[in-house]
């Protein structure tokens, strides 16, 4: 199947007082997306530090480990979910513990037949390390779907063109982008990340983030989010490269349909050919890790 169809959501960051209420909200998106004959759906990341919201509030690294207690419940909704709607999930991110007390910002891919795979974020940005005590992942992967390869790039990893190169370079086709960002500078940051990935490797990239007000999750309180499913600038595709996009700071799901088709054509029929023509000889001359 190349044409695919895909759901975003702008979750709405508010307090909640008990995990049924987060469970109910979620579950309805899902059901939603399911509803328009979506085949994924896409959800922010950090979305379960809503769960925060109905704890005392504590300092970020007390209250980042409680999460903790909510993971087995996490899986168990949106692997249920996935399921039941027949659709693959990538369930935003969550904060995970380890056994030796370790955090990683851990993003959920649940697959209709009930498997799971995880991504956890690579970069970190200052509040992840030094609020939060958060451990970066060392590695990037390609999952496959029945509707071929996709990745998924947590919001800050979305900013290095490296990461998207290397997903991109095992296969994937579709780069997931859940995000979580509290002013429009970080806002747009990813969301030109987004286009610029998309240009670069021929892709398509689907970026969403939260939205709404938290007061009782410090680093939490602010959201400001908007979905996009964005393509490359080039002419099978809009001028912009926008396939759909929501309107920013309202909780809601925007849904388009992408052609995979289309992206093969690009390195014969495309205006630019950026993968093709890659200059990897010249820029090893420059460039030093």
């Amino acid at each position: 199947m190349t044409q695919v169809r895909i759901a975003a959501v702008q979750h709405q960051m508010k307090p909640i007082t008990i995990f049924d209420q987060f469970a109910d909200q979620v579950s309805s998106y899902v059901r939603a997306a399911r509803d328009w004959d979506s085949h994924f759906v896409l959800l922010p990341e950090m979305f379960t530090l809503q769960l925060l919201s109905f704890f005392p509030r504590k300092d970020p690294q007390t209250a980042i480990r409680l999460l903790h207690e909510f993971t087995d419940r996490y899986i168990e909704l949106f692997q249920n979910l996935a399921q039941e709607t027949d659709l693959y999930i990538i369930a935003g991110t969550h904060m995970v513990k380890t056994e030796n007390d370790l955090m990683y910002n851990m993003s959920y891919l649940f697959h209709p037949d009930g498997k799971i795979d995880c991504q956890p974020k690579v970069h970190l940005t200052p509040y992840e390390k030094s609020a939060w005590l958060v451990q970066g992942g060392d590695e990037f992967k390609v999952f496959d779907t029945k509707h071929g390869k996709v990745a998924i790039l947590i919001c800050y990893d979305i900013e290095f063109p490296e990461a998207a190169k290397i997903v991109t370079d095992l296969g994937a086709k579709i780069i997931f982008c859940p995000s979580c960002t509290d002013d429009e500078h970080g806002f747009h940051r990813v969301r030109f990340s987004c286009h610029t990935r998309a240009i670069e490797n021929q892709v398509y990239v689907v970026h969403t983030g939260t939205t709404g007000w938290l007061p009782n999750v410090q680093y939490m309180e602010g959201n400001y989010g908007e979905a996009a499913i964005i393509a490359p600038c080039d002419t099978p595709f809009p001028p912009q490269g926008i396939i759909a996009k929501g309107q920013a700071n309202m909780e809601s799901i925007i849904v388009g349909d992408i052609d995979l088709e289309l992206l093969k054509k690009l390195p014969e029929r495309g205006s630019v050919r950026t993968v093709q023509d890659r200059r990897p000889e010249i820029y090893r001359k420059y460039i030093q890790y």
